[in-house]
């Protein structure tokens, strides 16, 4: 693809590329400033140096690899138009290396950033700053670079170790591109809370996946990898102000802390505040002393001042997001009514959430007839708003004009992923039943959902030989006389899936018992309501 008119002509006929969240992130921080002294991403060997040592290549301290992935295509060409999901430029990659990470085999580029406009910010644009547009203050500043609200024990650190310091200020809510809006409403609910004049600057500082753990391939998307963790409902990915309510910094690693301290750094912090001491940080790491609730005068304080037995320690993670699935109240003690509204707004309770059921199988298999029939089952209980997303139906409705190659499977899989991501988004039950036999795009589709709500697989087992004796169509005896080219189970290949949450064979059961055991799931799970 070539660069979208609006440009000056001698780019216009330069490749684009859309690099994905992450990417995208620390292109804006890169163009900001917020990364210097990096000019631009990383070749291979200043990545390796960092991912060894934290340092780069000459040896200036850096905590984390900053790296673009691209399909193998574009590193035949010497510079690349970078530009948003809309299409918007908005830099362009001068390319000084091309470079196959040897981990993922993936392909990445290499070189300086040239700036061709600001990236568009949506609500709390007035609050986004670069470096260079935050008025310096005389002094100490303390920064507090988060991911979650702040709940009453951080709200006291923070004042007790601004006030030790004689600091301002500086609350860097750092964005993950899910529920920011929550996240950082929930910071300025408190602000009346912090020391006069602190500053709350967003940041776009998503978490980051592990050394290796990138995409293969800018055309492939990963596996999932968190699938355990979401077996029960439980994980509500990059959902961090339900989930994450009563985790701090301590529990970040060191290199996140590390890049944290570069990022406050770079707003003119001189200190960051964190559970955990790091050495090497752009500015001193300030570890707070700990704190707990003093049930005896019921109010937070040091726990050096608390006699052991009026000790109460903080919610935990995973008492506040039972709280929040169950839909009950967060007590006043632990944080301030506003970040409980914010919190619940995050993470609705499970029988208000939105949700996705994926059905996965062959053709044949029965995945249409069960997942009509939980629809039903779904509206006859009432409640919840059901949208059934069946494969045929969609094929000849959203997906009209598509093949059955490999590319046009993928992108029906993806145009069914992003509508049932946008009704989970908005509170309501998707029900998808496509063959969707490729494991990479289910996960692709999974990590979209999982950005607006809950994502459960169905994988309908129904063995091969039973699909064909079924076959109404006549596809498979076309696939066998070769009149259908890369039929699924035939000619091309069916990705049994690894993280089915749920495993039916219709060969083995009715209709109405393959529905009743997927219902029997969601009630165990909490998104519907026992009859």
């Amino acid at each position: 693809m070539t660069a979208e008119a609006g440009l000056p002509d001698m780019l216009r006929d330069l490749p684009t590329w859309t690099p994905d969240p992450v990417e995208l992130a620390d292109l804006e921080l890169l163009l900001s400033g917020v990364y210097r002294p990096l000019p631009g991403f990383l070749g291979a060997f200043d990545t390796a140096m960092v991912i060894a040592g934290g340092r780069l290549s000459d040896g200036t301290p850096w905590p984390v690899p900053v790296t673009l992935t691209v399909p193998k295509d574009l590193t035949a060409h010497e510079r690349v138009v970078l530009q948003d999901p809309e299409g918007v430029p908005l830099a362009v990659l001068t390319v000084t290396e091309a470079w196959q990470d040897p981990t993922t085999q993936g392909w990445r580029l290499a070189g300086p950033l040239e700036p061709l406009r600001a990236p568009a910010h949506g609500p709390f644009h007035r609050l986004r700053r670069r470096p260079d547009e935050i008025e310096p203050v005389e002094g100490p500043v303390l920064a507090v670079a988060t991911r979650e609200p702040l709940h009453r024990r951080a709200l006291g650190q923070i004042r007790q170790v601004a006030e030790r310091l004689g600091a301002r200020v500086l609350v860097l809510p750092l964005l993950s591109g899910v529920h920011d809006e929550s996240l950082v409403r929930a910071v300025l609910a408190v602000r009346r809370e912090l020391p006069d004049g602190a500053q709350v600057v967003p940041v776009p500082l998503p978490v980051r996946p592990a050394s290796g753990d990138r995409a293969q391939d800018a055309t492939t998307p990963a596996r999932d990898s968190g699938r355990d963790a979401s077996r029960d409902g439980s994980r509500d990915a990059g959902r961090d102000a339900g989930r994450d309510g009563g985790r701090d910094a301590g529990h970040d690693d060191e290199r996140d802390i590390l890049l944290r301290a570069q990022v406050a750094a770079a707003y003119g912090a001189t200190h960051l505040l964190a559970s955990t001491e790091v050495e090497g940080t752009a500015i001193p790491v300030v570890v707070p002393e700990p704190w707990a609730f003093d049930a005896d005068v019921e109010v937070w304080r040091p726990v050096a001042r608390i006699a052991p037995d009026h000790v109460q320690a903080e919610l935990t993670a995973e008492q506040l997001g039972d709280l929040l699935d169950r839909g009950e109240p967060i007590p006043d003690w632990f944080t301030p009514p506003a970040v409980a509204a914010e919190l619940a707004v995050a993470r609705p309770p499970k029988h208000e959430r939105g949700l996705t059921v994926f059905f996965t199988g062959l053709s044949g298999s029965g995945k249409s007839t069960v997942a009509r029939g939980l629809s039903d089952a779904i509206v006859e209980r009432g409640g919840r708003t059901v949208t059934l997303l069946d494969g045929d139906v969609v094929r000849r409705l959203l997906s009209a004009g598509l093949t059955f190659s490999r590319g046009d499977r993928d992108l029906n899989i993806r145009r069914i992923g992003f509508v049932a991501a946008e009704i989970t988004r908005h509170g309501g039950i998707a029900v998808c039943a496509p063959i969707a036999p490729y494991a990479a795009t289910r996960a692709e589709v999974r990590r979209m959902v999982e950005a607006a709500g809950d994502f459960v697989l169905v994988h309908v087992s129904t063995p091969l030989e039973e699909c064909e004796r079924r076959d109404r169509k006549g596809l498979y005896a076309k696939a066998r006389a070769g009149l259908i080219p890369e039929f699924t189970g035939v000619s091309d290949p069916y990705e049994e899936p690894a993280d089915a949450d749920l495993t039916l064979d219709t060969s083995k059961l009715t209709p109405d018992e393959a529905v009743a055991r997927v219902v029997d799931l969601l009630t165990a799970g909490g998104w519907l309501r026992p009859e």
